[in-house]
């Protein structure tokens, strides 16, 4: 467990830096959470002490909340080492973690003899193209997607893709939604 003075340490650069990050002057800051400039200053300076009096409407203030503040888990292990598995005609990778609210995964998609059928879910996809073409269905329209090419749509339009003349390999991010939608059921 860090030590309080690490925590603070960590809590006042991570004030600062939210603040300067979103373009706030201390006086910005002090309209938005009642608090004076120079107490801002004081805390992110460490002549004043971090109480919950003063954090609380600071994290309001930033649009953040407090956790974020607070948060101490490291980042000692950053790279994710994705394995392969198979459902139906597509191998996936997992390409971020199981808790992030974006998920990412690479796909190798396999042609098939039958047009897949087209799906909705709420949510947004986003796909990038890595290799091969992709046949999109998007409603009534076919849209291929070259190697290089990404395509972005919203997921109440019905969908679905497949892969032509051969495997095709893709990035797709897509929220919690898209998540189930795609990588449980196995199609689009």
């Amino acid at each position: 467990m860090p030590a309080l003075a690490d925590i603070e340490h960590i809590v006042r650069t991570r004030l600062r830096s939210l603040r300067t990050t979103l373009g706030l002057s201390l006086d910005d800051l002090a309209a938005r959470t009642n608090l004076s400039p120079s107490t801002i200053s004081r805390i992110e300076t460490g002549k004043r002490t971090i109480s919950l009096d003063v954090l609380l409407p600071l994290a309001n203030g930033l649009q953040v909340g407090l956790d974020a503040l607070l948060d101490l888990s490291g980042d000692d292990d950053v790279v994710i080492r994705p394995t392969a598995s198979r459902i139906g005609d597509r191998t996936t990778w997992a390409l971020s973690r199981p808790d992030s609210s974006t998920v990412a995964v690479k796909l190798l998609v396999e042609p098939t003899r039958t047009r897949p059928e087209q799906r909705v879910h709420p949510g947004h996809d986003w796909l990038f193209v890595l290799s091969g073409r992709l046949l999109l269905l998007l409603g009534g329209r076919e849209i291929t997607v070259e190697a290089g090419e990404a395509a972005e749509f919203a997921t109440m339009t019905p969908h679905a893709f497949t892969a032509v003349d051969g495997p095709a390999e893709v990035l797709m991010i897509f929220d919690r939604e898209g998540q189930r939608a795609h990588v449980h059921r196995g199609t689009d």
